[in-house]
């Protein structure tokens, strides 16, 4: 799969109030996510397309995020494919730590990057 013509913004770059897609696995998501994001695991997402696209539907941009930017790629790549405006979060959540952007985790303990 070519990821070079998949469309990625830089961590650092996502709105504050933009709309993020975590496609991580469950525990990923339990240890550490953005606030606010929605969480939808990479092999559901077909599965639950109509639930993203209610989600989504005030939203605009969908920014889409794992751990490192490779799952998110390929989710990115199948909803630009479906004609939505999607971009992958280069980095992924490993890159949104580093930019220094908010984490919360499940059940209150620190958050980490999974």
């Amino acid at each position: 799969m070519n990821f070079a013509q998949v469309p990625a913004v830089d961590a650092a770059a996502v709105p504050s109030d933009g709309f993020l897609l975590d496609v991580r696995e469950d525990d990923e998501w339990a240890a550490g996510h953005a606030d606010g994001a929605l969480h939808i695991p990479m092999g559901q997402v077909v599965a639950r397309y109509g639930e993203l696209t209610e989600a989504t539907a005030d939203a605009g941009r969908v920014h889409v995020v794992c751990r490192v930017g490779g799952r998110s790629a390929q989710v990115t790549q199948y909803l630009v494919a479906q004609g939505v405006d999607a971009v992958n979060v280069d980095g992924g959540m490993m890159g949104w730590e580093a930019a220094g952007r908010p984490l919360v985790s499940e059940g209150g303990g620190r958050p980490a990057v999974l």
